[in-house]
């Protein structure tokens, strides 16, 4: 079976200021300034507000314990909330989500629980749950190899029929890998599904934008590629939901692939073993702080009267429930088998693989309890 390929229809440049529809103070642009793009709902800000809240706090817990020496390393989204919940929140439970290592919050919003989540940072299992039962794949450190795999369930899933789409969160520095341009390149030739919404949260590791790419914008890169290209303020969340939204929706009535760049910053190290002093400096950090996507949204929910002192003390206990919650996960020893080092490595195990697990096992028991 071949996929019906139409001459695509020349995509244009995004425009050279992010999108917005909340500003830096909380106030809605006006409507002339929104290029068409309608306000969410109050209650959909409302539930983003929510999954904001809940999973910064979730995030810091797990720095936390990442600093106490629960988990071997673990790699901070604060600040970069809104990219993350606009995207998920705007996603169906149908569609699939292949995050990247820094995306937690993310699959935890997707229904991953908490020590789950970290079994990999802890160093227990690669991935703690089953990608199958939550849609979404194991998180990827390889920069960029999880896009292909986006790419390529989304054009199994429309050779098969299936109305659903794919989402792939990729880095400013995950943009520079070979493997991105093939995802584009495929996804723009087949017109996959497939929404990849880039983080630009402009250092990559330590390697600022200014020497990864001379172009205006991530997403200017999209005409090459044939697909339609968005640049948004990836601190309002409502801009960033609005967009992703429209990009499913377009992915799914089989209208084909949408690039995504979001604009923030990470506010903390790269992981806990980063040095971020090194390569920029305080002041940007506090210039961002100032562009805080959670206060920027509480600003405005309280200005339309749609967010008042309980609805913050709910979210507050939710977000402390989940934080306990995580702490007792951290604090319960991981049962692990040294022998299911060798499962699900092949179909049918080579001769060296079953050698080497047996003198492991002939090892282990040689210890006995110890």
């Amino acid at each position: 079976m071949s996929l019906n390929v139409e001459t695509p229809v020349p995509a244009v440049l995004p425009d050279a200021e992010p999108l917005r529809l909340i500003d830096d103070t909380g106030h809605a642009v006006p409507a002339r300034r929104r290029r068409g793009v309608e306000l969410p709902d109050l209650e959909t800000l409302k539930l983003l507000y929510r999954r904001m809240v809940v999973a910064r706090r979730w995030d810091t817990q797990v720095s936390a314990l990442t600093r106490q020496g629960r988990l071997a390393t673990y790699p901070s989204a604060l600040g970069q909330e809104a990219c993350e919940m606009g995207t998920v929140v705007a996603m169906r439970e149908s569609d699939w989500l292949f995050p990247t290592y820094r995306d937690s919050i993310a699959v935890m919003t997707r229904g991953v629980a908490p020590g789950q989540v970290l079994a990999g940072f802890r160093g227990d299992w690669h991935s703690g749950y089953d990608p199958n039962e939550h849609r979404t794949s194991i998180q990827s450190t390889p920069l960029a190899t999880q896009a292909l795999h986006a790419v390529g369930l989304a054009t199994a899933a429309k050779l098969k029929g299936d109305s659903i789409a794919t989402v792939t969160f990729l880095g400013d520095g995950a943009s520079s890998e070979g493997d991105t341009h093939e995802a584009f390149n495929f996804a723009g030739v087949w017109q996959a599904p497939t929404v990849f919404v880039v983080q630009n949260n402009q250092f990559a590791i330590s390697v600022p934008l200014s020497k990864q790419t001379r172009a205006r914008t991530l997403a200017d890169r999209a005409v090459g590629y044939g697909i339609p290209g968005f640049y948004v303020d990836g601190n309002d969340v409502a801009a960033v939901y609005a967009v992703v939204s429209a990009a499913l929706e377009r992915a799914r009535n089989g209208e084909g692939p949408t690039i995504v760049e979001c604009l923030t910053y990470r506010i903390e190290a790269h992981t806990n073993s980063d040095d971020p002093s090194r390569y920029r400096g305080t002041e940007d950090v506090a210039v961002w702080k100032g562009r805080d996507p959670i206060e920027r949204l509480e600003r405005y929910l309280v200005s339309e009267d749609a967010l008042g002192d309980a609805d913050r003390e709910a979210i507050a206990a939710e977000a402390e429930e989940l934080a306990a919650a995580t702490r007792d996960a951290m604090n319960t020893e991981a049962v692990v088998d040294p022998l299911e080092l060798f499962e699900h490595v092949y179909n049918e195990p080579r001769a060296a693989l079953l050698e080497q697990r047996a003198f492991l096992e002939a090892e282990l028991a040689s210890h006995g309890e110890a």
